[in-house]
């Protein structure tokens, strides 16, 4: 794992580690002092511009103060070359000149005054010709004579000629005053957001990055699952829903693992299952063929068993491996049906248990029967188990199966007087090996019932009622009619 601020680093999928480059801390340190740098050199042109005319004005004002010294001094028209050269000295400039209306008046000059190569008026200028006379300045390799013109305190005309080494030499100081300003500050700004980002950011998703590959090592590691650290702002919120979304990708892979175990172990008892039952096939038809009242009542009713038996075990539990086989749709005696399962489930003389059908004489459904016939199986067997599981003498043991046709669908409830289903089983009722009702359960019944009721079209639903109990209600369209052609 890189440290704060190192060059970035991955595991790859191996468990070694492979660097990307700089790391965020580094590329946010970096932007930031180009980022000050630049906006350090968009202030810089106007400061040096401003410096070059301060230090102009600066020179105005000391000729405009040895003027007037000179003439409060003296009547002479010439000045002495001494008092000139060291006014001239003072000054910074090869000579000076004043003049008031039609008057002028040199105040001091060298003996062969240079040839002007530039000029600047300070009584009026304007920002972008500052600008450019100010790189003009900077960029010079030779000595030039700039001639100065402004006006003094008593309103007169003053012109100065100046080396412009001078200025340039200020200038460039001044440039290197501020580059190092401008190079302090990045670094202090830069260093600051890098401490604050580092600390706020980079440090909780690189702490993040680092827990999402070392689950992904192990995905089904609970001790993987990474531990919220409580903020309450985005990052904080991103933690929470990052652990959650491990704890719930790690029961989906227990989930798939109990699945795919459970398939592995079904394709071994399948072959030796489906001999069993075919041996028993042929038994009970030998058994079919006595003449006694009672074997020839049961006997077709057993058959039936070991035939729908049979056909599972060739099917090999389709659930959990493609999914169900499409319904084979027909028109089914609803009436017969529910008998066969209260047949299956062994509520007809039941010692306990008062089996209730209310299935109107006639009620036919569009459903595929052996299908239909596992779904209620399922549902009943649950309500069985419930039922049985009560073992108070006064305690009312009741399943009642009704239904009943509205325009274009059946509805089809089974209502009992047992337990309920606990509510931490509501949220997960329909889904393997999470909807198991009671203690020991799979929820491989309910998940059964409605992958088949699903594949009709049609809808299982546990009925919300103030009653004791529970009341599922299944609800099965029937096939859209063809149209007829033209």
């Amino acid at each position: 794992m890189a440290s704060d601020g190192s060059i970035g680093e991955a595991r790859s999928g191996t468990g070694k580690t492979t660097r990307r480059g700089l790391g965020l801390s580094w590329k946010l340190l970096l932007l930031t002092v180009l980022y000050v740098m630049a906006t350090a050199f968009l202030i810089y042109l106007p400061s040096v511009a401003n410096f070059r005319m301060t230090w102009l004005h600066d020179r105005i004002a000391l000729a405009d103060a040895a003027s007037t010294l000179i003439a409060d001094s003296t009547d002479a028209i010439d000045v002495p070359r001494d008092v000139q050269n060291e006014i001239l000295g003072a000054v910074g400039a090869v000579a000076i000149a004043i003049r008031s209306g039609p008057i002028s008046r040199l105040i001091a000059t060298v003996e062969m005054p240079p040839d002007v190569d530039r000029m600047v008026d300070l009584r009026a200028t304007e920002p972008l010709t500052e600008f450019i006379d100010a790189l003009d300045t900077m960029v010079a390799t030779e000595p030039r004579t700039v001639r100065v013109v402004s006006t003094t305190r008593s309103g007169a005309v003053i012109e100065l000629l100046i080396d412009d080494r001078e200025l340039r030499r200020a200038m460039v100081e001044f440039s290197v005053y501020i580059l190092w300003l401008a190079v302090l500050i990045s670094v202090l700004v830069g260093g600051l957001l890098y401490f604050s980002i580092n600390r706020l950011f980079v440090r909780p998703m690189r702490r993040m990055s680092d827990n999402m590959v070392r689950f992904s090592e192990a995905p089904e590691d609970s001790g993987r699952i990474i531990e919220p650290s409580g903020r309450t702002d985005e990052m904080g919120v991103a933690e929470d829903h990052l652990a959650a979304m491990q704890r719930d990708l790690r029961s989906t892979l227990q989930q798939q693992r109990h699945l795919a175990d459970l398939g592995l172990a079904v394709s071994k008892i399948n072959h030796d299952l489906r001999n069993m039952l075919a041996a028993a096939q042929l038994f009970s038809d030998r058994l079919g063929s006595l003449p006694d009242p009672t074997v020839q009542r049961f006997a077709p009713k057993l058959i039936a068993a070991l035939d729908r038996a049979i056909a599972y075990c060739q099917t090999t539990l389709a659930y959990g491996r493609a999914g169900e086989a499409k319904p084979s749709r027909r028109l089914v005696s609803l009436s017969r049906l529910v008998e066969d399962v209260a047949d299956g489930l062994g509520l007809v003389g039941h010692p306990t248990i008062e089996w209730v059908k209310k299935i109107p004489e006639g009620l036919e459904i569009d459903a595929d029967p052996d299908q239909l016939f596992r779904v209620l199986v399922n549902l009943g067997r649950n309500a069985v188990q419930a039922l049985e599981g009560d073992l108070g003498p006064a305690v009312v043991r009741r399943l009642t199966i009704s239904a009943s046709r509205k325009e274009d669908q059946v509805s089809i409830l089974l209502e009992d007087t047992g337990p309920g289903v606990p509510e931490k089983a509501r949220a997960h009722l329909f889904q393997a090996f999470q909807g198991a009702a009671r203690p020991g359960g799979t929820g491989l019944g309910l998940a059964i019932a409605a992958e088949l009721v699903g594949a009709h079209g049609g809808n299982i639903a546990l009925l919300e009622r103030a009653g004791p109990g529970s009341a599922f209600e299944i609800t099965i369209p029937d096939r859209p009619r063809q149209g007829n052609p033209d």
